[in-house]
């Protein structure tokens, strides 16, 4: 396991992961834009505010969505791709880089590792956890230097449970073999 200050260089924040915050929480960071875009009926009729931006504000970071008709339905969309991009942009403190009773303290991060140890299966996309999930696990392969065996461990599941996992998104996919590529181990298929 690579020692802290050789690790790949990331956008590091103390506390809680934000993509692991409830939902009114990570709103209540956030600054909302709307957009004005043409709706049905020609370029000239029928203008509608649908589209939506979600800055984060702690981070920089947006989430956007315009393809849908309904605002609301845009907005949905759109944080569930800021709890993504946050997930897989911004690390926090891993659990190899804390005692257990570190982890245990901070409730959120713990009954997210509790409800899921051994149980990542459970993973689909449809599930408003996995960006949750995604953070915790990507914290942990920064610690690890990209090392999935390593992390399964720590989550009672086999190696391939987290790299399907983490393959599921291709960004976080492409995040992990960043932190491989810096450690100089070959990347993941």
């Amino acid at each position: 396991m690579p020692a802290v200050a050789d690790r790949t260089p990331v956008n590091s924040v103390a506390g809680p992961h934000f993509a692991l915050l409830p939902i009114d929480t990570l709103l209540s960071q956030c600054e909302l834009r709307t957009q004005t875009r043409s709706g049905p009926g020609g370029q000239h009729r029928n203008k509608t505010s649908s589209g939506v931006f979600l800055t984060h504000r702690p981070t920089g970071i947006v989430g956007e969505a315009t393809e849908l008709r309904s605002q609301a339905g845009n907005r949905a969309v759109a944080l569930e791709r800021l709890r993504y991009r946050l997930a897989i942009e911004v690390r926090t403190v891993s659990a190899f880089d804390q005692p257990p009773e570190r982890i245990e303290a901070d409730a959120i991060q713990a009954g997210f590792r509790h409800r899921y140890r051994k149980h990542l299966n459970r993973m689909n996309d449809s599930n408003p956890d996995k960006p949750a999930i995604l953070a915790l696990l990507l914290n942990d392969l920064h610690a690890t230097g990209g090392q999935p065996s390593l992390v399964a461990k720590q989550w009672g599941v086999s190696t391939t449970s987290v790299v399907n996992l983490v393959r599921s998104v291709p960004q976080a996919f492409a995040t992990v073999n960043r932190f491989r590529a810096h450690h100089g181990r070959s990347t993941l298929r």
